[in-house]
């Protein structure tokens, strides 16, 4: 069952440094929300914030709330890792494990978390190749590397392992930056589809592709050389585009700045 996310006043930091500052939104369920803004204004940032990959980085930590439904991510005791099960999480650059076969890609996650005997995971890896529309290129050769695939075919591999162990929120960190025309039609066109299932928070410098795929926008941007990247206004795609709230976005938007 796919979960609305609640920001509060989420702050991060790289050690002394400010990356991003109060930030507060609601994500809501079986939806895709865009993250746009010029480089360097915190959307990666806060977007790794949602899954606790943020500490993972040296100096990382955050002040803030994020909520799952009722859940608080980072509330004493939460286990980092279960959050990151939850939360899954596709990167800029397709990274299939490289060793693998495409089997074991897909069947990774599952494996790590024990949660599956050996005759669920053929299902599970059929159906989770199925959702990324992959299952009819790759049926055949299940056992060769991973790594063999085009880079649009991996991207949508990557998608396949993190939906594998069933997230309840997909987060997708420029997915299509490094693919070909060809092969983003195909992801964008997947994360139609999977927002049926899933709550997907997407970033991309690409404004064509958020007024594709999104339902709502959020823009990013920076007050000022050395100051950290805020939230200047989130809403439906379409308003966002159309009829801004703000003369920033209208201006990055109509490509005056960024």
């Amino acid at each position: 069952m796919a979960k609305r996310i609640d920001v509060s006043g989420l702050t991060a930091y790289y050690g002394n440094h400010k990356a991003i500052d109060d930030i507060s939104m609601t994500i809501e369920p079986r939806s895709v929300t865009a993250f746009i803004g010029p480089s360097g204004c915190g959307k990666s940032t806060f977007l790794r914030t949602l899954n606790r990959m943020h500490e993972v980085t040296p100096g990382g930590r955050v002040e803030g709330k994020v909520m799952l439904d009722d859940e608080n991510l980072y509330a004493v005791g939460v286990d980092p890792v279960a959050v990151r099960r939850t939360v899954g999480m596709v990167f800029q650059r397709p990274n299939p494990f490289p060793t693998m076969s495409i089997y074991d890609n897909v069947a990774a996650g599952l494996r790590l978390n024990g949660t599956a005997k050996k005759q669920d995971l053929d299902t599970i890896v059929e159906k989770s190749l199925k959702g990324a529309n992959l299952w009819n290129e790759v049926k055949d050769r299940l056992s060769k590397p991973g790594a063999g695939l085009s880079g649009g075919q991996q991207q949508r591999l990557c998608i396949a392992r993190a939906i594998a162990v069933e997230p309840k929120v997909l987060l997708m960190d420029e997915p299509c930056s490094a693919l070909d025309p060809i092969s983003t039609l195909a992801v964008e066109d997947l994360i139609g589809e999977l927002k049926e299932r899933f709550t997907i928070v997407i970033v991309t410098h690409n404004m064509q592709q958020a007024a594709r795929v999104s339902d709502r926008t959020a823009f990013f941007n920076l007050a000022g050389v050395g100051q950290p990247g805020k939230l200047v206004e989130i809403d439906d795609t379409e308003r966002i585009f159309s009829n801004p709230s703000v003369q920033a976005t209208e201006d990055y938007i109509s490509g005056r700045f960024g």
